[in-house]
C-alpha cells in the first residue's frame, strides 16, 4: 500500500493537469454518490416489500395481504432486481456478455403457430478479401425474438353501386346491404368481440378502453361501449341456453356458488352478489363429453337461484352440501352421497368411530362411482344405502 507521501509525489505539477485530476475525481465522486443513493432507495423499497410479506404470513388475519397483492410485491422485487442488473451491464461489458449467454441457454422455444418474419443480414461485401473471388455460404446463425404488431383500428368502407339500364325506364339494381349486429351502428362484429374479450377475459374496464381508442383519435363514450355489450349479450344468450341444455344432459356435473363484489351506485361501496356455476370434466376417467362451464349471476344464494341454473337435472351432482343445492326440485340419484363426500373434513371428526365411518362412507361412494361409470343405465339409477348397527364391535367402535 502506497504511503500518503508517495501519493503526493505522484501528483502532477502543472496547474492544468491538477485541475483535470480534480474534475475527474469530482465526477467519480458524483457517480458513486448517485449509485449509493440508488442502492439506498432500492434497499428501502425491498425492506418495505419484505415487511409486507412478513405481515402476510405472520400478521393478524385482518391485516394479511390477499394473493393478488402478494403477486404485485413479487413483481416489484423482480423489476428492482432487473433494473439493477441492467445498470450493472452498462458499466461492465463482460457481465453483459455473460448474462446474454445465460439467457440464450435458458430461454424456451417460441410457439410454432406464430408467423415468422425472416430478416436476412448478409455482409456488404461477399467477395473474398484475399483473392476477391465469390464466397460460398457454409452455414448460418439463427435467432428468434418475440415481436408484436400494436392494435390498429381501421374503417371498413362498403360501397354498393347502383346499376341502371339506359334503355329501360325505372330499372335500378343494387346489391342488398349486409346484415349488421347493430343496425345503423358503426362497429363491426370483430370490433364488438374485441371489446367483449378485453372486458371479460382481460378485465379491462370500458372507460380504459375508451381511453385507448381516444389515443388513436376514435372518441367513444363509455355508454356507447356499454350499449354494444348489451346487444352482444342478447345475441350470445341462445348459445348460453343451448350450452346449459347440453350440460344438464350430462351424467355428472359439479356445482358451486361463490361471492363476487358488485358496484352499488349511490352508497359509495360494493354489495355482495353470487356467481352460480356448473362444470363438467370427464377427461380424468376417459369420458367422451368435452369439458364445459356454465355460470350465471344472482343477487343471492337461495334455492330459487339454484333451481334456475340446475332445475331439471337428473344426473350425479357433486357439490359442497349447501342446503340450497339439496332443495332442487327434481331428485337425483347419488346426490346425497356425492354431497357428503365433499363435505367431509377429517379435522372436524374427533372420535375414532366418526373417522372410521367417514372412511367407510368414502368407500361406499367409490363403489357408487364405479357403478355409475361402468354399469348399465339401471345400475346408474340405483342408490346405495348404508346402515350403521348401534351395538356391534367392528372397526367403527371404540376399543
Amino acid at each position: 500500500m502506497d504511503s500518503p507521501r508517495d501519493d503526493m509525489q505522484s501528483l502532477p505539477e502543472g496547474i492544468d493537469a491538477l485541475r483535470a485530476l480534480v474534475l475527474t475525481m469530482m465526477s467519480e465522486r458524483d457517480a458513486l454518490a448517485l449509485e449509493r443513493d440508488t442502492l439506498q432507495t432500492q434497499n428501502d423499497r425491498l425492506r418495505h416489500l419484505l415487511l409486507q410479506l412478513r405481515r402476510l404470513h405472520f400478521g393478524p388475519r385482518s391485516e394479511r395481504l390477499p394473493e393478488e397483492q402478494l403477486q404485485l410485491g413479487f413483481e416489484a422485487i423482480e423489476q428492482a432486481i432487473a433494473k439493477a442488473e441492467a445498470e450493472a451491464e452498462k458499466r461492465d461489458p463482460g457481465l453483459r456478455e455473460d448474462n446474454a449467454a445465460k439467457r440464450r441457454a435458458s430461454r424456451g422455444a417460441l410457439p410454432t403457430h406464430l408467423p415468422r418474419i425472416e430478416v436476412m443480414l448478409a455482409p456488404d461485401d461477399t467477395a473474398c478479401p484475399c483473392c476477391r473471388e465469390a464466397m460460398t455460404v457454409i452455414g448460418e446463425d439463427t435467432s428468434e425474438r418475440l415481436d408484436v404488431i400494436p392494435a390498429q383500428f381501421r374503417v371498413i368502407v362498403t360501397r354498393r353501386p347502383k346499376l341502371a339500364c339506359r334503355s329501360c325506364a325505372g330499372i335500378v339494381v343494387q346489391a342488398p346491404a349486409p346484415a349488421r349486429l347493430i343496425e345503423g351502428g358503426i362497429p363491426t362484429e370483430a370490433m364488438i368481440a374485441h371489446v367483449l374479450v378485453a372486458r371479460y377475459a382481460d378485465h379491462l374496464p370500458l372507460y380504459r378502453q375508451a381511453q385507448i381508442l381516444a389515443r388513436q383519435g376514435v372518441i367513444l363514450e363509455r355508454s356507447t361501449l356499454s350499449f354494444w355489450m348489451g346487444y352482444a349479450a342478447a345475441e350470445v344468450a341462445p348459445v348460453v341456453a343451448r350450452l346449459r341444455e347440453m350440460m344438464l344432459a350430462s351424467t355428472r356435473i359439479f356445482a358451486d356458488e361463490t361471492v363476487v363484489p358488485v358496484l352499488d351506485p349511490g352508497r359509495g361501496r360494493t354489495k355482495q352478489g353470487y356467481f352460480w356455476a356448473m362444470a363438467r370434466d370427464d377427461r380424468p376417467w376417459g369420458g367422451s363429453q368435452p369439458p364445459a362451464v356454465v355460470y350465471s349471476y344472482a343477487p343471492g344464494r337461495g334455492h330459487t337461484h339454484a333451481n334456475t341454473l340446475l332445475g331439471g337435472y337428473r344426473g350425479i351432482l357433486q357439490c359442497d352440501g349447501y342446503s340450497a343445492l339439496q332443495a332442487i326440485s327434481v331428485p337425483r340419484p347419488f346426490s346425497r352421497l356425492t354431497i357428503l363426500w365433499l363435505r367431509l373434513r377429517f379435522g372436524s371428526l374427533t372420535s375414532r368411530a366418526s373417522k372410521c365411518r367417514a372412511i367407510c362412507q368414502l368407500s361406499a361412494m367409490a363403489m357408487n362411482r364405479s357403478h355409475a361409470r361402468s354399469g348399465p343405465s339401471s345400475a346408474r339409477s340405483a342408490s346405495l344405502s348404508i346402515s350403521w348397527p348401534r351395538r356391534r364391535r367392528h372397526c367403527c367402535s371404540r376399543s
